[in-house]
């Protein structure tokens, strides 16, 4: 039966993150304005209008829309995510940054495709392994539909390149997979290819191996590779218990690079400190449990996979992020969910949060 009101704890969960997120990427872009007023301005509307205006909206319309039209058109969406992806390498549409051809530049709006394909991976996934069921634990029906998908995926960002954007696809599908009821034996064989893969990566493109070996010896070139994560440890440190306060900042303004892209929590370490950190982290842990427990108690499969791949999704890029900037692993360019620069990641993530939110309306008992 229909439960007619949404998660609250999770809608509250969601909330905090959005408002703390957007008040932390203001804090961070003042430096931003700092040196070039124009360009602030083109990035603060973006991230107002188009991620936490209209991404606002698209939450509130979407968890209004019953999940199981997802499944429906899951085809669909993954076929239009994939002709979306692969225009970035068509002349004077595709958009090149950084040496990346990520992004799409359409009637003067820039975005990237590969966060649309993301959560389109997981809704056709998740179409997938609800439909075979008990098959899943065969080779056939389950390890291998993952194998092709990742396969077909995988060539595509790597030409970008997106290596991290495809690890963080990786991890939410092998959690929709696990729960699905796929085979240990088989997430063995998975995870060997994963490994196998990263190697090659790494031995063939030279920034990849670069982030390992700043990784193991942040000093070895304080001055190149290991700049940001030598930046991003001062900043974090210097934040010591309570953090400067807000908009305090110093890092931001000269030593930090990308302090509104994927460093901005060390942004948000220096100015609310350990204390501060750690509530962040402990709220994304919140945001983890609340929803897998939305998803314990879906009604159906595909209302528990879709829910676990989008956290799963959220969950993994956010703790990379952050655990990079921590120096725990190797530096990646994973933007902080909800915190970070990107118009069309706010707008998807807060999308995202509509689905989770609709398939709440429907748990079979009050949580």
């Amino acid at each position: 039966m229909k439960n007619k009101k949404v998660d609250k704890i999770f809608l509250i969960i969601v909330f905090f993150l959005t408002i703390v997120g957007f008040s932390v990427f203001t804090s961070a872009s003042i430096s931003l304005l700092a040196k070039s007023g124009p360009k602030f301005s083109s990035i603060a509307f973006n991230q107002a209008f188009f991620g936490l205006f209209l991404g606002s909206i698209a939450c509130y319309i979407i968890s209004r829309i019953h999940y199981r039209v997802w499944r429906k058109y899951a085809l669909f969406i993954f076929m239009l995510s994939l002709v979306l992806t692969l225009l970035v390498f068509v002349p004077k549409i595709g958009v090149t940054h950084n040496g990346a051809r990520r992004w799409l530049s359409l009637g003067g709006i820039s975005f990237q495709p590969a966060e649309f394909l993301k959560i389109a991976f997981i809704i056709y996934f998740s179409a997938w392994l609800s439909g075979v069921k008990e098959k899943v634990a065969t080779f056939r029906y389950g390890l291998l539909p993952l194998l092709v998908l990742m396969g077909i995926i995988g060539v595509i960002m790597l030409k970008q390149p997106d290596t991290d954007g495809l690890v963080v696809i990786a991890m939410a599908g092998i959690g929709i997979f696990i729960t699905a009821g796929g085979r240990w034996r088989h997430l063995s064989i998975l995870i060997l290819i994963m490994i196998i893969g990263m190697a090659v990566t790494a031995y063939s493109r030279p920034y990849v191996m670069d982030r390992f070996t700043t990784f193991i010896n942040p000093s070895s070139d304080s001055r190149g590779a290991g700049w940001q994560i030598q930046q991003s440890l001062n900043a974090i440190g210097s934040g010591e218990m309570f953090g400067r306060g807000f908009g305090q900042s110093i890092q931001k303004f000269k030593f930090l690079p990308e302090s509104i892209g994927d460093s901005i929590f060390a942004v948000a370490a220096e100015e609310f400190g350990f204390v501060g950190s750690f509530a962040l982290i402990l709220t994304f842990v919140l945001f983890a449990f609340r929803g897998l427990k939305i998803s314990l108690k879906s009604p159906d499969e595909f209302g528990g996979l879709l829910v676990v791949g989008i956290v799963i999704l959220v969950i993994s890029q956010s703790f990379i992020n952050i655990a990079s900037m921590l120096g725990v692993i190797p530096l990646s360019g994973l933007p902080l969910v909800f915190f970070s620069q990107g118009g069309t990641s706010m707008f998807l993530t807060l999308a995202e949060m509509g689905i989770i939110l609709n398939v709440s309306r429907y748990r079979k008992n009050n949580i």
